[in-house]
């Protein structure tokens, strides 16, 4: 998803008369990925390594199923039921590396790594990733002047709208959830400029209303659009 030189200019121009309204601040965040989820190719492959050798026991799974371990001479009677079961047990543990190592390598792919990341896991990264972003851009320092984040996230296909204490005690959640919706059309309709700057002006208008400009409203944050 690009955004062209025309949709930063018009996502900056939204921020700027939003702001200049209102005493606060404006960020909008656009994140190729809230995170990795490293863990995830580890979990589901612990769980085919753990789960799948199992299902071939009731089909007859034994050391002739592997090459390596078919045939070969037992030393003596006494010791033929202890070396059989160890074989067993070394035939299993070889089909449970490798089902490990192939699930491993599958789920690393990074299609199949999103598709088999638990929505509820890829909901709060997202989370998780736009509180990183407020924090760290300093929204959430106050000062008399108010903090509001407009993020989204491409690959969990999430939008994030969080604002600073001071005015969300002021706004009611419909008009965060209405902003994030916005957000939410564009992105769908590939049209991600359009989705930032109705958000924009939506939470403007809020700012607005609550916190107006008082005449010195320094602009603090770059009113351009993040692309990390």
């Amino acid at each position: 998803m690009q955004l062209s030189q025309e949709d930063h200019a018009r996502i900056a121009k939204a921020v700027t008369e939003a702001e200049s309204k209102a005493n606060g601040e404006i960020v909008c965040v656009l994140a190729r990925r809230a995170s990795e989820y490293r863990e995830t190719p580890l979990a589901w492959a612990c769980s085919a390594a753990l789960v799948l050798p199992v299902i071939l026991i009731p089909l007859g799974f034994g050391p002739g199923w592997l090459p390596a371990f078919a045939g070969g001479w037992v030393a003596a009677q006494s010791s033929a039921v202890d070396g059989a079961a160890a074989t067993v047990l070394s035939a299993y543990a070889v089909v449970q590396a490798v089902v490990f190592l192939a699930a491993l390598v599958l789920v690393s792919i990074p299609a199949v790594r999103r598709a088999l990341t638990p929505a509820s896991l890829r909901r709060e990264r997202a989370r998780e990733a736009a509180l990183e972003q407020f924090v760290a851009r300093g929204l959430h320092l106050g000062g008399g002047r108010v903090g509001v984040l407009v993020y989204a996230a491409i690959a969990e296909r999430q939008v994030q709208i969080l604002a600073d204490q001071a005015i969300d005690a002021k706004v009611d959640q419909s008009v965060w959830n209405e902003a994030a919706r916005a957000l939410a059309r564009g992105l769908k309709a590939r049209r991600p400029a359009d989705g930032f700057v109705e958000a924009v002006q939506i939470c403007g208008r809020v700012m607005a209303q609550h916190f107006p400009s008082s005449g010195e409203n320094p602009n603090e944050l770059a009113n351009d659009l993040v692309e990390i």
